[in-house]
């Protein structure tokens, strides 16, 4: 038998979805890494908690109850209550394939500066490729020599596993971004910091997109937060420039321009956190801002 490996652990965070929840822990549980799993409820009223306990009680799951939606940092949350040296994110509708933490665990201590394996995304039963691995696949970054995949800038944190020493030296999610879109402030920092984010397709996870998901909400805050990243950290030409293909671009609906008027609401508390990030970070950035005008994975539609 297949001894565990106790180099990953894995975060899960969970909002009002009970049953996506139980599903996904019980494929985590099954695999051969056998990981401690730290599960973040972030205020759930469906019983979440309670279910999570009744059903893995005994087994190498915890639940750390946040008290209220903390959204994306809810994951540093649960980051506290772990200490192995890397940790694989899922949220309440992914897991990972069999044997994909231990592959990890093994690319991140073959290269000391890698901070972030993103891995190829199998969505539902017909396990048809997520769109945005193509536009990870095809980034345009230049790859150094040792890089076990394309270099990014930007991850899906929900099926990204992270080394924990570099994602509590950046400070995790930040709180003020919730949720739809928190990947890049952190993939900046990273950057800045001389770390490495690659995609790493060998790595298998499964997403079952939960059928309670409100994607008018992720849409109006992704536009939100979209926009709060153009303006407190890049430099003003691109950030407008962007701000305006924008405005001409996303559709012109009450979810979009919720999300205009929320970015507008908050910048006068926010503009004093504004700091642009190193010319060579933003010299990436700009490399990524034309695939990404053209992506078919980021057309803030629901």
């Amino acid at each position: 038998m297949e001894s565990g490996d106790p180099r990953v652990s894995v975060v899960m965070i969970t909002y009002n979805r009970r049953d996506e929840a139980l599903r996904s822990l019980a494929r985590l549980a099954e695999l051969p890494e056998k990981p401690r799993i730290v599960v973040v409820d972030n205020g759930s009223t469906d019983g979440t908690a309670d279910a999570i306990r009744s059903r893995f009680g005994g087994a190498n799951v915890a639940v750390v109850e946040a008290g209220a939606n903390l959204g994306a940092a809810g994951r540093t949350l649960g980051v506290g209550h772990v200490d192995s040296p890397y940790v694989a994110f899922c949220d309440d509708d992914t897991w990972w394939d069999p044997g994909m933490l231990r592959r990890a665990a093994d690319l991140f201590e073959a290269q000391p500066q890698l901070a972030v394996i993103t891995g190829r995304t199998l969505v539902g039963h017909e396990e048809t490729e997520d769109p945005m691995c193509r536009e990870l696949l095809d980034s345009p970054l230049p790859r150094e020599p040792g890089m076990p995949g394309p270099p990014l800038l930007g991850f899906m944190a929900g099926v990204s596993v992270f080394r924990r020493s570099a994602y509590l030296e950046v400070g995790g999610f930040d709180p003020f971004v919730f949720i739809s879109g928190e990947e890049e402030w952190i993939a900046v920092e990273l950057a800045a910091r001389g770390y490495w984010m690659c995609y790493v397709p060998e790595l298998i996870v499964h997403h079952y997109p939960s059928a309670v998901r409100d994607s008018h909400a992720r849409r109006w805050q992704g536009i939100r937060n979209t926009l709060w990243f153009l303006w407190l950290r890049r430099p003003w030409t691109s950030a407008l420039q962007r701000t305006w293909w924008m405005a001409r671009t996303v559709p012109r609906d009450r979810c979009a321009l919720r999300g205009f008027a929320a970015a507008l609401a908050g910048l006068p508390r926010l503009l004093p956190r504004r700091r642009v990030v190193p010319p060579a970070v933003e010299r990436s950035l700009r490399l990524l801002d034309l695939p990404q005008r053209s992506s078919q994975a980021r057309r803030y539609v629901s």
